[in-house]
């Protein structure tokens, strides 16, 4: 009988392992790689240019320029998803520029197509990439056999190199690409303050004007079945319906204040901002410089319905706050508008208790992003016991 002795674990070999990783032979191919795929897209960047520059004297060059900046792209995206695959690098696909339609039609289409900055910096890349790839074609096939001890280390560096060249040429423009960004998030939070305005006069006609005048014309059904019967009885109810309907007018009045009150649209900020401040609890001093006052013509320089109607909101609201918060040591506050070159600039301020912040989801937050967006900025300087100063700065817009 065949006995086998088992062979200690200390005794036991090292496992076989691979000479290279998955990893270098992922940049291997990657290297080799390089040279079949820059021979055409450098044929195809110096046709391109070439005929295009060519043509450009005459109606065809113009638009054969833009359709080249396009199919550019194309080979962009190529070597993007080549690097994501073999390199492991993780770079974001540039927005697509916007067709003749949504551009505003075609010539501002060509023009943005013409100015596209990741269009030539992939054909730069195209360029560059023909003697860069020669190389590392050159040093990865020959490296196989000469250089296999220090390969993965050569390999590696060079890889570095592609890595860094796919970063800096192939990646979406910063600027542009964060600009969108915010312009995305800015049009969500416009859509959403839109349908938050819209829930809250719902549910302020709902809950307010709409069950009084309810209430009202029960109580004009009761008065007129007790007429014969009970004159009196139908006076004083009458009487009370005639108190309801000042009552549902008042909060009518209020609701279209908040919308958007007459006096700002026939008589601008200074008067709008003057009738705020006489609601609030505590003496409110209202300062208003505008161009359209020292011309004598109110109506001269007023700003863009919509950033006037931000503007009178955003002082509404900090008076609001001065009211509810400033605390009952507060003798005063202070609200100056004025126009800076380009920008409105509201400030509101009191002598309050202080401490307010626009973190925690508090009403400064809602301030903060309404104003964002529409390019506007909401500066907070409010230390315990020191009294709030707040700025807010809107850019200008002329009417009409």
């Amino acid at each position: 009988m065949t006995m086998s002795h088992a062979v200690p674990d200390n005794d036991r070999p090292p496992p076989v392992r691979a000479v290279f990783s998955a990893v270098t032979w992922k940049e291997i191919a990657h290297l080799v790689s390089n040279l079949p795929l820059a021979i055409v897209g450098f044929v195809y960047a110096v046709v391109m240019v070439s005929t295009a520059g060519g043509l450009s004297v005459t109606a065809v060059g113009i638009p054969l320029l833009a359709c080249g900046l396009y199919l550019s792209r194309q080979l962009g995206r190529l070597d993007r998803a080549r690097a994501r695959g073999l390199l492991g690098v993780r770079v974001d696909e540039p927005t697509p520029i916007p067709g003749p339609k949504r551009s505003g039609g075609f010539f501002p289409w060509l023009w943005t197509s013409i100015k596209d900055p990741v269009g030539w910096r992939t054909v730069l890349y195209q360029l560059i990439r023909l003697p860069w790839g020669v190389l590392t074609f050159t040093v990865a096939l020959t490296g196989l056999f000469v250089l296999w001890p220090v390969l993965p280390y050569v390999v590696r560096l060079m890889a570095n190199v592609d890595r860094a060249m796919v970063r800096g040429l192939l990646s979406p423009s910063e600027d542009l690409e964060r600009r969108i960004a915010e312009l995305e998030s800015d049009r969500g939070v416009v859509v959403d303050t839109a349908a938050a305005d819209l829930r809250r006069i719902e549910r302020d006609l709902h809950d307010g004007a709409q069950a009084r005048l309810v209430a009202l014309a029960m109580g004009l059904g009761l008065a007129k079945e007790k007429l014969l019967e009970d004159p009196e009885g139908a006076a004083a109810m009458v009487d009370e319906a005639h108190g309801e309907v000042k009552l549902a007018l008042q909060e009518l009045r209020d609701l279209a204040r908040g919308i958007h009150p007459a006096v700002l649209t026939d008589r601008g900020l200074d008067a709008a901002l003057s009738s705020v401040a006489a609601r609030c609890v505590v003496p409110v001093k209202v300062a208003v410089d505008l161009p359209g006052d020292r011309s004598g013509d109110p109506s001269a320089a007023r700003p863009a319905e919509a950033i006037e109607g931000i503007a009178y909101f955003v002082v509404s609201e900090l008076l609001q706050n001065v009211s509810k918060h400033a605390g009952p040591g507060a003798r005063g506050a202070t609200v100056e508008v004025w126009r800076a070159g380009a920008r409105l600039m509201i400030r509101v301020s009191d002598d309050g208790r202080g401490g307010a912040s626009p973190s925690g989801g508090s009403g400064l937050a809602g301030l903060a992003e309404r104003l964002g967006a529409v390019d506007g900025v909401l500066v907070v300087d409010s230390p315990a016991g020191a009294g709030t100063v707040v700025t807010a700065e809107l850019p200008w817009r002329d009417r009409g």
